[in-house]
């Protein structure tokens, strides 16, 4: 089932973050039908820096294409702002798409861009974005690579304007919306309302930002289609290392942390060292027999 097509269901779908090829494993065995690859997620592992646009285009094209290479899920991208302007967003789209991406997220903001719950961020006009879009749909190899358009106005502009602009990215060409930080559940109610018979809507989740935090179940029943936590698996991670490296300097071992810790076999299974040490070895007796006869 494609992407597209799976939007048709009427159950939303849940898209955990990940930044790498280990999370996106563990993401999906988890479960996970799909997966968010946030720019924000790999600025905070990659650089240890906000997302303030510092991330270039090429370094989330090799992030993608590794985690591709190791999972077969969809992959919704984050884009930024296309990484500049119409051109510079086609080249973009057909660069992730060739890296393995299943569908990009493009936002309205200016470069340099920031993470959509911090303050401060500023607009380009409604009309360049469209443009945008027109040239994202354009440029993409397939019609099952999906452009997802963004919209930060609700910051800037005010909520109204930011479902105006929802409304002229739709004609563009869109095939999926994103209102970013609504500031409440009737906001949210509100971008179903105004948006939900022109395309599917995607609502996201960031713990301690500007919207309420909702369970993928309750923001389906509102109507939206896709609902992504991108960032949490970060804050989860740095709130364990936090905590491991506090240990380890205080005790001098990682004894009192075991427990919380996967130890070396458990690691190697998780990540296929087993599976992958023995298709080599299939390969080394498969070389063996041919270069004796």
């Amino acid at each position: 089932m494609t992407l597209r097509q799976r939007l048709n269901e009427p159950r939303p779908l849940l898209t955990p973050g990940i930044y790498d090829a280990l999370t996106a494993s563990i993401a999906t065995e988890a479960g996970a039908e799909a997966l968010y690859v946030s720019g924000a997620a790999i600025a905070y592992t990659r650089l240890g820096r906000p997302d303030i646009g510092l991330v270039t285009m090429t370094e989330v094209a090799e992030t993608v294409a590794n985690i591709r290479d190791r999972v077969s899920v969809p992959l919704i991208v984050d884009a930024d702002n296309g990484h500049g302007s119409a051109l510079n967003t086609q080249r973009t789209v057909r660069l992730f798409e060739r890296a393995g991406a299943t569908a990009l997220q493009i936002e309205d903001q200016t470069l340099p861009k920031r993470c959509g719950h911090l303050q401060g961020k500023s607009l380009i006009t409604a009309g360049e974005m469209a443009g945008k879009i027109k040239a994202a749909v354009d440029a993409r190899a397939s019609e099952e690579t999906l452009i997802i358009a963004r919209t930060d106005a609700v910051a800037v502009e005010g909520f109204d304007a930011a479902l105006d602009r929802a409304r002229l990215y739709a004609e563009a060409g869109a095939d999926v919306l994103f209102v970013e930080a609504p500031r409440s559940r009737e906001q949210l109610a509100a971008v179903v309302s105004a948006l939900g018979g022109l395309r599917p809507l995607l609502a996201n989740m960031v713990e301690g930002g500007d919207t309420p935090i909702s369970s993928a179940a309750d923001l389906g029943e509102l109507g939206f289609r896709i609902v992504i936590f991108p960032g949490g698996i970060v804050r989860a991670l740095a709130r364990t290392a936090q905590d491991y490296y506090a240990s380890l300097l205080q005790h001098g071992s990682n004894a009192p942390f075991a427990g919380r810790m996967h130890d070396f076999n458990t690691l190697n299974a998780l990540i296929g060292t087993p599976e992958m040490l023995a298709r080599g070895q299939a390969y080394a007796e498969f070389e063996e027999r041919n270069g004796a006869a």
